[in-house]
């Protein structure tokens, strides 16, 4: 049998099946009414800044975790785990109302379940967000051109109001306008 046979056949676990098996096991054992037979479990290896998701499939009525690889790898199991309480939660709602947010019956449930209500980020931004004002230490990540990211002279700091900069994370290129934000995008071309 070649190499490439043997390898169809692998029995050995992957990371996914860690992770799955591992979720499984910390939400049945976490004091929630969730129905086990409408929740499925599912792996992204392409999330680059969400650690979880929960869908909700009306029409068969069936609620789909998501959890990110990334966010496996880079945590420590403990924060992990909180992602899996915070999207059971996800779970729990759509489950029994049909629909689900991060309002007030989430915040209540997450809490009692010591579920953040945003995990943190496990991933390094494109974008931060400076203020200009020396006496203000404000800073802000982005992870896509939003537009405080394309026109920032539209927006202010978060904290005192003055005007910020905004740099690329990767270049260290800095612009405050939006045709600032045009030329750096074309300076930098396939680097972008």
């Amino acid at each position: 049998m070649s190499d490439a046979d043997s390898s169809d056949t692998d029995p050995s676990p992957t990371i996914d099946d860690e992770l799955l098996a591992r979720a499984r096991i910390h939400a049945r054992d976490v004091d929630i009414d969730v129905d086990w037979d409408r929740l499925e479990w599912d792996v992204s290896a392409r999330a680059k800044r969400r650690a979880g998701a929960c869908r909700w499939h009306a029409d068969r009525e069936v609620a789909t975790i998501v959890l990110s690889r990334r966010a496996y790898e880079a945590y420590d199991w403990e924060t992990f785990a909180a992602v899996v309480r915070h999207e059971l939660v996800h779970a729990w709602e759509y489950q029994r109302f049909g629909e689900s947010g991060h309002g007030e019956r989430f915040r209540r449930v997450a809490a009692e379940l010591e579920a953040p209500r945003h995990c943190p980020s496990f991933a390094d931004p494109r974008y931060v967000l400076r203020c200009l004002n020396d006496d203000c230490d404000w800073r802000a990540s982005r992870h896509r051109a939003s537009a405080p990211v394309t026109t920032p002279e539209r927006y202010r700091c978060g904290n005192c109001g003055s005007d910020y900069a905004v740099e690329h994370a990767e270049s260290g290129r800095r612009w405050t306008t939006a045709s600032e934000y045009a030329g750096t995008k074309a300076a930098l071309g396939d680097d972008w």
